[in-house]
């Protein structure tokens, strides 16, 4: 199987999650054996960040990764989709400590990619495989893998609200299977939280148009859910998202319950450090 990148350009546009500002990201095919890379444009020159687990700064609503003097924040659906898409190898050019949130979902990132077209590259494609099981489980939250010839994510989440409570989602990650069933499922929050994360400097770009916002009664925006199970959806569109972090496409089986962003990174790290537990193929 071949390396992939993208056969031209695309420049996405919108409003950061955090800072609420108007903010871009430009994706450039890259040469074989680049990985996904971030260039930040900042005003001391052009700055690039590479994905290792541990270059994940913060996790607070999003995840965040820093080289020690800038910063890139909300990249888990950007990574979910080149991930999901099989494409290798890439220039993510941001101008702003935020990529844009778009709808909140990975919707218009992967109709932004498919407008820039992906194409093969001479050069075989270099995967890491999961060769042993593995599982962390800390206050509640779990992830376990195991070997498998794919990308496959089984995922509970619980919630004390009427509208999610439990949800399970069992799924093997394709371009296909991400296109039709977890790329359009949206971030979610409560609006009881919302004054609380702005007076904090957070979530101040969140609104009915990119995030699923859920009151008391129920959910508020006006054209309801994409799914009914949405928000379990969405978890798996994240989890991907982070596990790109290790810095190559990953071949395992994983159990996932009530994780998010800092549980996977967490888990990210420690199975990147335990010895045999990842062995570098090509395909």
């Amino acid at each position: 199987m071949p390396q992939k990148t993208l056969a031209g350009s695309v420049i996405c546009t919108g409003i950061s999650l955090h800072a609420g500002t108007q903010v871009s990201m430009e994706f450039k095919p890259a040469p074989v054996d680049t990985g996904i890379v971030f260039h930040v444009h900042a005003e001391d020159g052009e700055h690039l960040l590479e994905l290792r687990p541990e270059a994940v700064s913060t996790t607070e609503l999003a995840t965040t990764i820093s080289n020690g003097k800038v910063s890139v924040s909300t990249i888990e659906h950007v990574l979910a989709s080149l991930r999901a898409l099989d494409v290798d190898n890439v220039e993510i050019h941001v101008v702003g400590c935020e990529v844009p949130l778009l709808d909140g979902s990975a919707k218009l990132i992967v109709e932004a990619l498919d407008k820039a077209g992906i194409a093969e590259q001479d050069a075989p494609r270099r995967v890491m495989r999961v060769t042993r099981e593995f599982s962390l489980e800390q206050n509640g939250k779990s992830i376990g893998v195991k070997p498998y010839d794919g990308f496959r994510v089984d995922y509970t989440i619980r919630f004390p609200h009427p509208v999610i409570g439990e949800q399970r989602f069992v799924l093997d990650i394709s371009p296909e299977t991400f296109r039709r069933e977890i790329a359009e499922a949206r971030t979610f929050g409560f609006f009881r939280e919302a004054e609380y994360l702005r007076s904090r400097g957070l979530a101040r770009g969140c609104s009915l148009d990119n995030v699923i916002v859920l009151n008391d009664e129920g959910v508020m925006n006006e054209g309801g859910l994409r799914f009914p199970d949405e928000f379990v959806r969405h978890k798996i569109l994240d989890f991907i998202g982070d596990m790109a972090m290790l810095g190559r496409p990953m071949l395992g089986e994983f159990t996932v319950s009530c994780s998010g962003h800092a549980h996977n990174n967490a888990f990210l790290r420690q199975l990147d450090q335990l010895e045999g537990a990842l062995e570098a193929v090509e395909l």
